[in-house]
């Protein structure tokens, strides 16, 4: 479906007029922060008491924080639909890369669209798209990259750890690089300090994929003396999200002393739920009353922490509880930058008419998900999930849960399969189901 934008109206105690340098009016900066792995209740502000989180949540406080926001369950996916602005079937990716396999050559990025239209374009983190020379960063619309290709790394010998052998896994744009030893995030940091100093007389887009709070859980000395009286794995993990803060912090506060914090709008998500594998001490995240995790399409998989800030244009220290999702962020973008999307294939809506006004309706009437084998169809409070997983707890689904309906108004915590009680709903979404996949076949 080709987007079609309506005008936004906008209260009068907010303005999005950008500022004015030179006589001329300016685009405004973009960064997104997009962190890995981070629980979906894994913030002060969203009211985990046992988290140090005072940097994220004072961008909070300075923007709108959203309670029903959702993504793909794991990492190249929810990544490949934040770049595209579509549901994970109609990008074409709806599990992580392997060696050969990457985001469809030839989608549409939002990088791309920002470098069209004047932007400098950047990605400092983590990649997860694709290794093969068509789809590295530089070839997707980054003018600069500097991360890693692959799903993870260690944060201090930048070596890919998974089923070997293992290598090294560090670029700077198409070219390897050694910083043996260092931690990987202050090296980040540099370089997005170095990213925004080069452009700071052009409007910048800034993706800053955070490998934080990833596996391997590495927190500062000073984070885990901190938490050392929580439990484990909470401990390593609450270390870990409070290192990620003050370096996010970091970046925040420079931007304020260089005078470009007026002008920049802040976008920060989770990629996905937390994860319980073993890899990851088998836990550590939080996700309250909501069922699952990182791998699962049960809304501790999905829902995750999400927030926009732009102080002086956008509301400050607001809640926002309508449904929307990680594919949204492209058209919203768009309207901000004042960028045309006319002919682009998205499914997102611009979050604008929310942002401005909480009694706005959801942008989105169904959202639609695919994770392996996987499959969920979310309209209005209704959710059929096909072959769930959970990887809290395995064995809580049973052979007749292979299609699994809820109702979220009934019961966030989706412990019982509504599919006998309500087979008229069932089928209902089941239509949609096959119809969205009968669009978008597997390749």
């Amino acid at each position: 479906m080709i987007m079609r934008y309506k005008p936004v109206l906008i209260p009068a105690v907010f303005s999005l007029a950008v500022p004015v340098a030179n006589g001329q009016n300016k685009q405004p900066n973009v960064v997104i922060i997009y962190t890995d792995d981070q629980g979906t209740l894994d913030l002060n502000c969203y009211g985990a008491t046992d988290l140090k989180t005072p940097n994220i949540d004072a961008l909070a406080e300075k923007g709108v924080r959203f309670t029903q926001f959702y993504a793909a369950p794991v990492s190249s996916p929810s990544r490949a639909s934040l770049l595209t602005g579509q549901f994970t079937r109609h990008a074409g990716l709806w599990n992580n890369v392997g060696a050969t396999t990457c985001l469809p050559v030839g989608k549409p990025t939002i990088a791309e669209q920002m470098k069209k239209n004047g932007y400098a374009t950047g990605l400092i983190g983590k990649w997860h798209l694709g290794e093969i020379p068509e789809a590295t960063p530089n070839a997707r619309g980054f003018d600069y990259f500097f991360g890693h290709r692959g799903g993870c790394i260690d944060n201090y010998s930048h070596f890919y750890y998974w089923d070997g052998p293992n290598r090294h896994d560090l670029w700077r744009n198409n070219d390897e690089v050694f910083y043996y030893g260092q931690f990987f995030s202050e090296i980040a940091v540099r370089e997005i300090k170095n990213f925004i100093n080069d452009h700071r007389k052009q409007p910048f887009f800034l993706y800053w994929a955070v490998n934080m709070p990833h596996y391997p859980v590495q927190g500062s000395p000073k984070w885990n003396e901190y938490y050392k009286n929580l439990p484990y794995p909470r401990n390593l993990y609450a270390a870990f999200v409070s290192t990620m803060d003050e370096i996010i912090g970091e970046i925040i506060t420079y931007l304020d002393r260089e005078g470009l914090r007026d002008n920049t709008v802040i976008i920060f998500q989770s990629d996905n739920g937390h994860s319980v594998e073993t890899r990851n001490h088998n836990g550590g995240g939080f996700c309250g009353d909501y069922r699952g995790a990182k791998f699962s399409l049960f809304e501790g998989g999905i829902r995750v922490p999400a927030i926009i800030s732009w102080p002086g244009h956008l509301p400050e220290n607001q809640v926002r509880e309508q449904m929307v999702m990680n594919i949204d962020w492209f058209p919203t973008i768009a309207e901000l930058c004042r960028i045309d999307l006319k002919g682009l294939d998205i499914d997102g809506k611009s979050l604008l008419p929310v942002v401005m006004n909480p009694q706005a309706a959801s942008p989105h009437e169904i959202l639609y998900f695919d994770s392996g084998n996987q499959w969920a169809v979310r309209k209005g409070d209704w959710k059929l999930i096909g072959n769930p997983q959970d990887p809290v707890n395995p064995k809580s689904i049973a052979p007749s849960d292979s299609l699994f309906l809820c109702n979220l108004k009934m019961d966030v915590t989706e412990s019982e399969n509504l599919i006998k009680k309500y087979p008229q709903t069932a089928d209902e979404l089941i239509k949609l189901r096959n119809a969205y996949a009968n669009k978008y076949p597997a390749r």
